[in-house]
């Protein structure tokens, strides 16, 4: 039985789920946008009216505005679209129990051996995209192919581009369709990446399916083997719904409201991504071997800023231990400059259980006592157990406990 894979990707997502609630303004251009009293102001969304008038995601309000006088702006509601992504996998899930969410608005299925309830493949990606605009009011481009990454081109390069949202990307149209476009298109492939493959003369997806295998291997390894894979339409990953269960990495980072200068203050909201990550950490019953800590300065005209990671002595999901390295780290490799942004992050995970004894630390003592001040959280909020630091004015943990993303909810 021949696989076919969809990919489901929801134009202008916040946006769009805005308008649906607020029909009067269906024309007007909108943008959802964070504070930029808080350095968030940034375009996270632009309804389709408003990219026309050259606003794209990721530039900052004040020049959404020039190019828009008029423009409607909407504060982001992180748990409504958070809710609403719920609801289409919902909707995708009276089609297929083979359903894997790929971001907040995108996601794959699986309908092989669907046909005879829904019809051909792209008739099922009719049914599916009239029923998430009939229940949802959002619209919905749909790609079609015989596995996820041939699904995710048909949908970024051709369904996107089509009146009806649509299309099926199959072998058969590989070299008419998908191998006459810029390497730089493929999935997987950045512009650094476009670079190095441009320098060896390869131009066009097609030049990278015709490049002898052994070139590519013998340049990149492991990696120049899965280039030459999806260029040929090649996947040979599942759509299976827990697929990002098993993270290789918890991390968590942070925008600060404003430049943080002493070490002091970054101290603060070290301790307190910290303790962010090793709660995740608990949480999923992992402990990690690495952690890793990054930083970007405040001066864009010159960028500075690191990521750096050391392998601790012992595999742990305790917040003070963990902080303990991550400062060293930072302190070791910080320049002095300003930052306006820095993030933690827990990696080479493993199961918290069994646990390796120490005969000069009370690890068990110190696990349980994270899982206590965790389920105190859990059960009367977020700040119901502060660290002192936190409330000093560096720290930054009792205004995102009113944030998803670090977004309003």
């Amino acid at each position: 039985m021949e696989s076919t894979v969809l990919l489901i990707d929801m134009q202008s997502f916040y946006a769009s789920i805005e308008k649906a609630l607020r029909p009067e303004l269906q024309h007007r251009p909108l943008v959802v946008s964070g504070d930029p009293e808080r350095r968030s102001g940034v375009i996270l969304a632009a309804c389709p009216l408003a990219k026309s008038y050259g606003i794209q995601n990721a530039i900052t309000l004040r020049e959404a505005e020039e190019r828009c006088p008029h423009l409607i702006v909407v504060r982001p509601r992180m748990s409504l679209y958070l809710q609403t992504s719920l609801r289409i996998t919902e909707i995708l899930g009276q089609f297929s129990d083979r359903v894997e969410p790929y971001s907040i608005d995108e996601q794959f299925i699986s309908i092989s051996g669907c046909q005879t309830l829904f019809g051909s493949p792209m008739e099922t990606a009719r049914k599916i995209q009239q029923e998430i605009a009939i229940q949802l009011g959002l619209y919905a481009r749909i790609g079609v192919g015989p596995n996820k990454v041939l699904s995710k081109m048909a949908c970024d390069h051709f369904a996107k581009k089509n009146e009806s949202g649509l299309f099926e990307l199959t072998k058969d149209k590989l070299e008419t369709h998908l191998w006459p476009l810029p390497v730089e298109k493929m999935f997987g492939v950045g512009k650094r990446m476009g670079r190095h493959l441009r320098r060896m003369g390869i131009a066009t997806i097609g030049d990278l399916a015709r490049c002898p295998l052994a070139r590519l291997r013998k340049r990149w390894g492991v990696n120049g083997y899965v280039l030459w894979m999806t260029a040929n339409g090649i996947d040979l990953s599942p759509v299976h719904p827990d697929t990002f269960q098993k993270q290789k990495a918890i991390g968590h980072q942070m925008t600060l409201p404003r430049d943080y200068h002493t070490t002091e203050e970054i101290g603060v909201v070290l301790l307190e991504l910290c303790e962010e990550v090793c709660r995740r950490a608990r949480r999923q019953r992992q402990v990690g071997w690495t952690v890793s800590v990054g930083c970007r300065g405040a001066d864009f005209n010159f960028p500075s800023g690191f990521h750096r990671q050391r392998t601790m002595p012992e595999a742990t999901n305790h917040t003070m231990t963990v902080f303990s390295h991550a400062r060293e780290l930072f302190t070791r490799f910080w320049d002095g400059q300003p930052i306006r942004s820095i993030g933690v992050s827990l990696s080479q995970l493993s199961a918290d259980r069994p646990m390796q004894l120490s005969l000069f630390e009370n690890n068990d003592q110190q696990h349980r006592l994270g899982h206590v001040m965790d389920e105190i959280n859990q059960r009367f909020g977020p700040t119901a157990i502060l660290r002192a630091a936190s409330l000093t004015r560096a720290g930054q943990a009792l205004e995102r406990s009113q944030k998803i993303g670090g977004h309003h909810r």
